[in-house]
């Protein structure tokens, strides 16, 4: 069955409150619910995200987009400035999931209990927009912005900058400490 059949068998409550979560830029409550609901009709969660691309593909300007993180330096100076404690490093850390695939979080570090304050989260399609195209070189988009980004917000607090793996998307890569020092 393709997206528009599948999207046919859903009640039209269902199918409503899926264009809402869509229209609101919530793509992993919508497949939840379409897939959730398209059980009883035989839709799997492959068909549930194709039913969901599909909507955004057909309400696509309607959409309230989740804004961007700001990667400005006045900006993230800002966020890390109003982060509880000390500043002692700014740290880029790999992340991932269904929707997104691998992306990169900025992190003020600071020091204390609290530690890690996210300050950014650069995801591929924002990176890919940033660059200009989409092949970086040796980088993952997400990894080259947010290595820039890092790079000069740590320069400009008078900090480390740490980034354990940039050439690869991991998630286990080590963590900044200070005694690790972080690279410059």
């Amino acid at each position: 069955m393709n997206a528009d059949e599948c999207w046919e068998l859903l009640p039209d409550g269902i199918r409503a409150q899926v264009d809402g979560y869509v229209l609101q830029d919530a793509f992993m409550r919508a497949v939840r619910l379409a897939w959730t609901a398209g059980r009883s009709v035989g839709l799997d969660l492959t068909d549930a995200q194709r039913v969901v691309h599909a909507r955004y593909v057909r309400l696509g300007d309607r959409i309230a987009r989740t804004p961007d993180d700001p990667l400005d330096l006045d900006s993230l100076g800002a966020l890390a400035a109003g982060a509880p404690g000390r500043v002692v490093a700014v740290e880029a850390v790999w992340d991932g999931d269904t929707v997104h695939d691998w992306f990169v979080n900025l992190l003020a570090v600071t020091a204390g209990p609290d530690g890690d304050h996210l300050l950014a989260t650069v995801y591929r399609e924002r990176a890919v927009r940033l660059l200009g195209g989409e092949d970086p070189g040796a980088l993952h988009p997400s990894a080259l912005v947010a290595d820039r980004a890092g790079r000069t917000l740590a320069a400009h607090l008078c900090v480390p900058f740490h980034f354990a793996s940039p050439h690869t998307p991991d998630d286990e890569a080590p963590r900044w400490r200070p005694s690790h020092g972080g690279t410059a």
